[in-house]
């Protein structure tokens, strides 16, 4: 170890040691006076990372041999993820207050789950990876069932626990597989250790597992079990937090993986990745339309957003990647100023999250529904809202690898799933009144975070921000000289023949 190496993971390493201190500082000074200060601390610090990490353009490095990698890629994504996390506390301390959830140590595991999607992002090795992944997990499992007398929060932290162990179980085997048949964990040594175009048997079962495992992380069809029950179970606030940072931390994980270890051979793992999506986007879509609980409706809703974006991977090409990750920069922003409306529901000093209790809410409250009207006609794809310019993204790097069939197929799942966003906005303008009308209960950051995500997906469609620059240098970085255009075999085994 030397010093160039602590300096590459100086923002973990300066993360860790507030999460330390922030932890003493509770247990010595009492949890209930201090939770307040260090959630807001855990705020700052996280914007803190995120101005570190984005400030200028810095070159590619490594620490640890290899294990740890500083790239584009890895500060795209890490960028993306402390400004989620940062939101997510920040939008959540009016409702923790009210409702007695007010602990230190949510923001504390928040910022310690964080330090694991950034190690994760950055893993050079299948260990360094495992070991981000499990950090971030051990996190979550605790935070998911933060609500000890709630039989539904202590169902749903169990349940993802379980299931979560499943999928760790078989990401470790799958690395075991990889390990024993190219002889090494480090990602670029088992691309080198692939010498033709095809994997040998056993590294095509350990690359089976391997994407097993990230797909339950992801929450990608058919391993999308766990999420509707621990959305609904958990907080809302740790529901919000769920569907934000650690998706675009998974599917970050998923791009490093697949491309730094087995970029060598894509046309093994895109076809894999494309049925995941298909079936993830009609899932989501499908089964969503049936939900009446709105954080029910949002877990199948990320499901089918999961699908979208792993249509960009599936492209294997350095479009695909730069499009996967505007996708979910975007769909990371839609969720914050979504879960902050949620956040906001309540009658009767009791949060509520029945779709039926939004009826003619833009009759009281005509701004904070206008403001959610554009946020779902941007999960829905609706131009010119940013979510369309998102998606179309993702279908144009299908498209231009002869995948034109994903893509028709992402239009119709985009459709159907249109049904139960646009369900929303009706109730909201044109719904049956209710004797006792959903209250107004939002603070000052959940206000900024709804107001601003809102004017963001109108803004953004002209400018993005410069995140379309920034995601083409961090695919760029990612895919480098691998990036190669994949025949489809559907578009292939149709062409006419001359």
């Amino acid at each position: 170890m030397t010093s160039l190496d602590l300096y590459t993971l100086m923002p973990e390493v300066a993360l860790s040691i507030f999460a330390l201190v922030a932890l003493m500082f509770g247990a010595f000074f009492g949890k209930d006076r201090v939770a307040g200060p260090v959630l807001w601390l855990s705020v700052i610090a996280l914007l803190a990372a995120a101005v570190a990490i984005g400030w200028g353009v810095r070159a590619d490095s490594q620490a640890f041999f290899g294990m740890f990698i500083d790239d584009a890629f890895a500060r795209f994504a890490k960028v993306t993820i402390l400004l989620s996390a940062a939101a997510v506390l920040a939008m959540s301390a009016a409702y923790l207050t009210r409702h007695g959830l007010m602990r230190f140590e949510l923001p504390v595991l928040v910022v310690l789950a964080v330090i694991g999607m950034m190690v994760m992002v950055s893993a050079g090795d299948l260990l360094t990876l495992y070991m981000g992944l499990e950090l971030q997990s051990m996190a979550l499992y605790v935070v998911a069932a933060m609500r000890r007398e709630s039989a539904r929060s202590s169902e749903a932290g169990l349940k993802y626990f379980v299931l979560g162990s499943l999928s760790s179980g078989m990401l470790l085997y799958g690395a075991s597989l990889v390990y024993g048949y190219a002889g090494t964990t480090n990602l670029a040594a088992v691309m080198q250790a692939i010498t033709t175009d095809r994997l040998s048997v056993g590294l095509l079962f350990g690359l089976v597992f391997l994407l097993v495992g990230l797909a339950f992380k992801v929450s990608a069809v058919p391993f999308h079990m766990w999420t509707p029950d621990v959305y609904e179970g958990s907080p809302t606030p740790v529901t919000a937090f769920f569907a934000t940072a650690p998706k675009v931390a998974a599917m970050a994980m998923i791009a490093r993986l697949m491309w730094g270890a087995f970029g060598g051979v894509p046309g093994e793992w895109t076809q894999v990745i494309a049925v995941m999506a298909v079936l993830s986007m009609f899932l989501g879509s499908i089964a969503g339309i049936g939900q009446r609980d709105i954080k029910r409706l949002m877990a199948y809703s990320s499901i089918a957003h999961v699908g979208f974006a792993l249509i960009g991977l599936a492209a294997g090409t350095v479009f695909g990647v730069q499009s996967t990750l505007i996708y979910m920069a975007v769909y990371a922003v839609m969720n914050v100023g979504t879960f902050a409306f949620i956040l906001s529901m309540e009658r009767n000093g009791r949060p509520v999250t029945a779709i039926d209790d939004l009826n003619l809410l833009a009759r009281a409250e005509p701004l904070k529904a206008l403001a959610m009207t554009v946020l779902l006609f941007s999960l829905t794809g609706v131009p010119p809202m940013l979510g369309f310019f998102a998606k179309f993204g993702v279908l144009k790097a299908a498209v231009d690898v002869q995948m034109g069939w994903l893509s028709v197929l992402g239009v119709i799942a985009s459709v159907i799933g249109a049904y139960y966003y646009l369900r929303i906005v009706y109730y909201m303008y044109f719904g049956t009144q209710r004797d006792t009308p959903v209250e107004s209960r939002m603070g000052g950051a959940q206000w900024l975070a709804l107001m601003g995500s809102a004017a963001a997906m109108i803004i953004g469609a002209f400018t993005l921000f410069g995140t379309e620059a920034a995601a083409e240098r961090a695919a760029l970085s990612l895919v480098g000289e691998n990036s190669v255009v994949i025949p489809d075999p559907v578009a292939v085994a149709t062409a006419p023949v001359d």
